[in-house]
């Protein structure tokens, strides 16, 4: 093969191969930072003693001065908001497209409140452009042309996007990461980076840097079920309204007696769906998936197999039993698994519940949720047994994003510095974009004062901030 068919790794190889041949960068595959764990079973595994380990040479990318791994809700905002502070910012993204949850995986109604900013600008442009409506629970939205506008978003930032690409591994040195390992259809790259902003949802960044994190319940690790959501059509609002308001919005009544009858198989007991921006057209979110764990490989696989069976079933059920869904169509099945809890950083302080539960203040609040504690029993799918103790409003105060010990990484997003039951209040996506929002802020302030994320003056930054009075 001649040298310039394999500088094909990456978009800027062919011009930087003089550069890359001078600099060598040597990565072991899957564990630049800590060393390979690979399981025949389910990929990179953690903690497996079976293993092999191999080196290679990497062609170096071009630099930036912030690198943004995941483009959901969180990672959008923190890429828009550093490049609009002055910074290079790169932002990658595993899906064929931006917006995470709201798109991919298609719970395509963005929940927590108004934080402002990032969050309102989304809003109220997508309602303007007739790509949203508002809901009593908040903007309801067509993911597919929620994808098209947030590609402009970043154009018009002039954030570099690479989709289909996933961010493997860091290199990391003297407490700072210097590098993220990128992996697409080009292979294998390395892009230096002075500031990254880990908005992968599970850690991923944080957890290959070798930052303190936990995984799941405290008491055993278990997590809470997984969703595949999918979207109907021609559904007949008219006779669903009537139903809904003689058997409640969730059916439980008529679930239960389903049950007894055994035309209901699923251990979950309640039918959840929203209506979308457009007539006819609903988001289902009734799926609960027990047992899978989001950051395991075949865990997830197998997640996505068993959800497609599920919403077949669901479909004939609902069919026949559910007045409005007589004609209804499947639209759209999620690319994506719905993940609602995998690891969490262990921060710089750790927000609880009784912080909650006793009004705690904070001098360094970034944004708020104004959803309840969302956060299934990982073995009883329809329960939900914490429940938060709060004056309405929960806090996130910037601390809880900067993991310790690598000082040029921050997480915003769902898997901040919380316990399991602050994490159902602030894992939906408003209080994710303003934790995405500041997470960028804070990069663009950390590379133009070479500073740690530790070291932010949060004062400054909050001014900087669109945050208001929850009440």
């Amino acid at each position: 093969m001649s040298a310039k068919k394999s500088s094909r790794h990456t978009p800027c190889a062919v011009r930087r191969r003089g550069s890359l041949n001078r600099r060598r960068f040597l990565a072991t595959a899957g564990a630049v930072a800590a060393g390979a764990t690979v399981s025949p079973a389910s990929g990179v595994a953690e903690g497996k003693t079976d293993a092999f380990s191999f080196r290679r040479e990497l062609p170096l990318h071009k630099p930036y001065d912030v690198v943004v791994c995941g483009g959901g809700p969180s990672g959008t905002a923190a890429a828009l908001a550093a490049a609009r502070d002055g910074a290079k910012v790169l932002l990658i993204e595993g899906q064929g497209q931006l917006g995470g949850m709201g798109v991919s995986g298609m719970v395509s109604e963005w929940l927590g409140g108004d934080n402002g900013g990032i969050f309102h600008e989304f809003a109220t442009e997508a309602i303007d452009q007739g790509i949203a409506r508002l809901s009593n629970w908040g903007p309801a939205f067509d993911p597919f042309a929620m994808a098209h506008y947030l590609d402009g978003k970043m154009a018009e930032a002039g954030v570099d996007v690479l989709l289909l690409t996933q961010a493997v591994d860091v290199r990391a040195a003297d407490g700072r990461i210097t590098h993220v390992v990128i992996f697409n259809k080009s292979g294998l790259a390395a892009v230096p980076a002075r500031a990254v902003v880990d908005a992968t949802g599970d850690a991923d960044i944080a957890a290959r840097s070798g930052c303190k994190i936990v995984k799941g319940r405290e008491s055993d690790g278990l997590m809470t079920p997984t969703t595949l959501i999918f979207h109907v059509d021609n559904v007949d609002e008219t006779a669903l309204d009537a139903h809904f308001r003689k058997q409640g919005d969730r059916l439980l009544g008529q679930v239960k007696q389903l049950q007894e009858t055994g035309a209901w198989p699923f251990p979950y007991n309640r039918f959840i769906t929203r209506k979308l921006n457009e007539d006819g057209v609903w988001m289902v979110n009734t799926v609960r998936l027990v047992g899978i764990d989001g950051t395991d490989g075949r865990s997830k696989s197998e997640g996505m197999v068993r959800g497609r069976e599920e919403v077949q079933k669901l479909m004939e059920i609902f069919r026949k039993h559910v007045p409005g869904y007589e004609k209804a169509r499947i639209k759209a099945v999620a690319p994506l698994l719905g993940v609602r809890e995998t690891r969490r950083i262990r921060g710089q302080y750790v927000l609880t519940a009784a912080d909650l539960a006793a009004g705690k203040e904070f001098d360094d609040i970034i944004g708020y949720s104004s959803w309840g504690s969302d956060i299934p029993d990982p073995k009883r799918p329809s329960d939900n047994p914490n429940r938060l103790r709060h004056r309405g409003h929960t806090p996130v105060p910037y601390r809880v994003m900067v993991p310790e010990p690598i000082e040029n990484l921050i997480c915003p997003g769902r898997a901040v510095s919380v316990d399991r039951i602050v994490l159902g209040s602030i894992r939906v996506m408003s209080p994710c974009m303003a934790m995405g929002e500041a997470a960028g802020r804070a990069a663009a302030m950390t590379v133009d004062g070479n500073r740690a994320f530790r070291d932010v003056d949060t004062q400054a930054l909050r001014q900087q901030l669109p945050i208001g009075d929850p009440s």
